[in-house]
């Protein structure tokens, strides 16, 4: 941030901006015959600092998403220092679990606790870096990764420094691009016992990125997931894939009224001269 940066000023833009998507958020959930806590909303908060995330806060967004694990981190590190609490770390609390209810949903935004997740591609050599201090991590594109995050969060269990299996969602390329990560379909359907019995992860659903620039197939890419999500669920009722994440800035409304139940926001939420489609 630089020393000319007017932080009442981008607060007030914020909270301008936020009653603008929410507006659009609880049209979207209306069309689809859902209440607005059926569905929650992230600030992706990747391209921001700190004090830009404090003022998110203050403005009342709760749910923050970061694609590196260095940004996660120094996130974490940062809101510690300003006094704010982030999925019940602090951070000197190296390999702490998240707090139980992360995943709940709290419709009260005022006394949710702030939740901080991982949602951009994990390398192996990062997953140290992100258990047990992302809240959920949504890009679980194969199995060899999820193998390699059970494996770790297993082994950290064991040791005392992990209190629960590590949150995830299993990524899914719906649409088929060839520059998008995770897994194909029929891939997943292969793959889910396996991964369903996975001790050192917890499944909380599936999440999926649309082609960008083209909204029907944005909407066909969300239906997709959705109904992949009920397929699998109708042939594994115990496994739990209540979550949905997709939608970004561009597509949220079509994501939402197609049953996401979490859409990543990013330029929409933190750049005012972004302007909302």
């Amino acid at each position: 941030m630089t020393t000319c940066f007017d932080i009442q000023a981008y607060r007030e833009e914020l909270r301008r901006r936020r009653d603008e998507i929410l507006t659009r958020f609880d049209a979207a959930l209306a069309r689809s015959g859902r209440p607005r806590g059926s569905a929650q909303l992230m600030a992706v908060s990747k391209t921001v600092g700190v004090d830009e995330v404090l003022a998110a806060i203050e403005v009342g967004y709760r749910l923050f998403g970061e694609n590196r694990p260095q940004e996660l981190n120094r996130k974490l590190e940062g809101l510690s220092a300003a006094g704010v609490p982030v999925n019940g770390l602090t951070a000197s609390s190296e390999g702490a679990p998240a707090t139980p209810d992360a995943l709940t949903g709290e419709t009260d935004a005022e006394q949710a606790s702030v939740r901080l997740d991982m949602i951009g591609n994990l390398q192996k050599n990062k997953i140290n870096s992100v258990l047990g201090r992302a809240a959920l991590i949504h890009s679980v594109s194969s199995l060899h990764l999820a193998r390699a995050i059970s494996e770790r969060a297993a082994r950290r269990i064991a040791e005392g420094g992990l209190a629960a299996p590590q949150d995830v969602l299993l990524e899914v390329n719906v649409s088929g691009e060839a520059s998008k990560s995770g897994f194909a379909p029929e891939e997943l359907r292969a793959a889910i016992d396996e991964l369903q019995g996975l001790d050192g992860i917890r499944i909380r659903g599936l999440m999926t990125m649309a082609p960008r620039g083209d909204n029907r197939i944005a909407r066909q890419t969300f239906a997709g997931l959705r109904e992949l999500r009920d397929e699998l669920a109708a042939a594994h009722p115990a496994l739990d894939l209540a979550e949905l994440s997709c939608g970004m800035s561009e597509d949220f409304e079509a994501a939402l009224e197609e049953g996401s139940t979490l859409v990543r926001l990013g330029r929409v939420v933190f750049n005012p001269a972004f302007e909302l489609e």
